[in-house]
């Protein structure tokens, strides 16, 4: 169970813990919406939930994607979720100069997988006090992401989280080795599944990142089952014309009978 955070929830139910929302921060009024019923969802469960947005998109296949509304503004819409649901909330950084920007609006900063081996990013986050969330990358071994780890230890914070989201699996796929998890549980730090990400299908001819966002409650199951601390699913009301990653999101309509068997398989295995 995740103990960083005094403004989580439900965090005597014995369930798993949640990062849920949409992939980017497209507008206030969508951000509050999803915001609202993720919170009914989890708070009627007894989930820990934590609300997840990016306030910048900043690795994109084409130029021409969405990136963002502003940074700012953004922000400003995670803290206002934040303050009045009473969540905390998480969002990426990509370079050293975000990480006080962030910090000042947002519980925990993410680290993109991409990444993950950025040193002063990784230092930079740290110093600000906030809880890191460092997305393994595809291109490492479980075993590797000790030295994250170790990167914000020694730069004097403890409060660190770590989000598997997948192994590249030859050029346009991605493939979970479930062993990682247990691996990374050993490094003493609270470990999530990326249930959406995970299963990207990236470098389409296209330009858009794919997907296969019907495996989504498939590769839940099974990071529950082999023990999980918590699960990263981003979700959203329509998928289809999302502005970042619709191609691998959960539609929000399907997030609670989905909580429901996890919850199931959890209480199995306890």
């Amino acid at each position: 169970m995740i103990n960083y955070l005094d403004n989580i929830k439900n965090t005597d139910s014995g369930n798993f813990f949640l990062m849920a929302g949409p992939c980017a921060i497209e507008g206030e009024d969508i951000a509050m919406r999803i915001a609202e019923k993720i919170i009914t969802i989890t708070d009627q469960l007894r989930i820990p939930y934590i609300f997840k947005g990016s306030y910048r998109k900043a690795n994109r296949s084409k130029g021409s994607s969405f990136t963002g509304i502003g940074d700012e503004k953004a922000l400003r819409i995670l803290e206002r979720i934040g303050r009045e649901f009473g969540v905390p909330t998480v969002t990426d950084i990509h370079e050293s100069d975000e990480a006080a920007m962030a910090a000042a609006y947002v519980d925990i900063l993410q680290i993109p997988a991409f990444l993950c081996r950025q040193t002063d990013l990784l230092i930079a986050a740290a110093q600000t006090g906030k809880v890191v969330n460092v997305k393994k990358g595809q291109f490492l071994s479980a075993g590797s992401m000790k030295f994250a780890v170790e990167k914000i230890k020694e730069a004097g914070n403890d409060k660190v989280i770590l989000t598997d989201r997948g192994n590249t699996f030859g050029y346009q796929d991605l493939i979970v080795d479930y062993r990682g998890l247990p691996e990374m549980q050993s490094f003493g730090v609270p470990v999530v599944m990326d249930c959406t990400h995970s299963l990207q299908q990236p470098n389409q001819s296209s330009g858009v990142t794919g997907g296969k966002p019907e495996l989504i409650s498939t590769i839940a199951k099974a990071a529950i089952a082999v023990g999980a601390d918590g699960l990263f699913i981003e979700t959203h009301p329509d998928p289809a014309n999302a502005k970042s990653d619709g191609a691998n999101m959960l539609h929000l309509d399907l997030l609670e009978e989905t909580l429901v068997k996890l919850i199931r398989i959890r209480q199995a295995i306890l």
